[in-house]
């Protein structure tokens, strides 16, 4: 009864045509593309908890952008399917998201040969996935009663100067339960 890992939420929420078309624009197959998608989410959710544990600006913005994601603005309408839905409930961590694909386009063109510019692009298909999967996560959370509760995950940042103390229900907990997933 494991869950599946946040990678694996991502490449479900994307679908095999976006894959594909992703394939195509790395000119690869989808074992390829699937491989880059996975890089690219790792390192864009290890930016993130880095971002999120820092005590500065982007810090704030980060924890910020997290807690608005906790608290999907629409009520009552089909808001984490992906789509428009999911688009609708980015607000701030689309904008968090659109900062950091420079930084990690660099970062995994340097890993993976594959030209930053593509996968700026590749970054920019995933950006209202990922908006999507940490909706449906923060609110699978809440529904189960924020199951991480007690244990940040590995890799969570845990309480520093201007953060939320982890394990009481606070930000390391929204964090290891949105980008945690099953990992213990």
């Amino acid at each position: 009864m494991s869950e599946s890992s946040f990678q694996d939420d991502v490449l479900g929420e994307l679908g095999d045509d976006r894959l594909t078309e992703i394939a195509s624009l790395l000119g690869t197959d989808t074992a390829g593309a699937r491989d880059a998608v996975t890089t690219t989410v790792g390192a864009m959710t290890g930016d993130l908890q880095q971002k999120a544990g820092a005590d500065d600006e982007d810090g704030v913005e980060v924890r910020q952008a997290f807690a608005e994601v906790a608290e999907p603005p629409l009520q009552g309408v089909s808001t984490l399917g992906g789509g428009l839905g999911g688009l609708l409930s980015g607000g701030m961590m689309a904008g968090v998201l659109a900062k950091l694909s420079r930084p990690v386009a660099n970062a995994v063109s340097k890993k993976t040969g594959i030209p930053a510019a593509t996968v700026s692009r590749v970054i920019e298909m995933l950006i209202p996935v990922l908006l999507a999967v940490f909706a449906k996560r923060a609110a699978s959370g809440k529904a189960a009663g924020a199951p991480s509760a007690g244990a940040p995950s590995a890799g969570a940042p845990s309480a520093g100067a201007g953060g939320a103390p982890a394990g009481d229900g606070g930000l390391g907990d929204l964090l290891g339960q949105i980008l945690g997933g099953g990992k213990k």
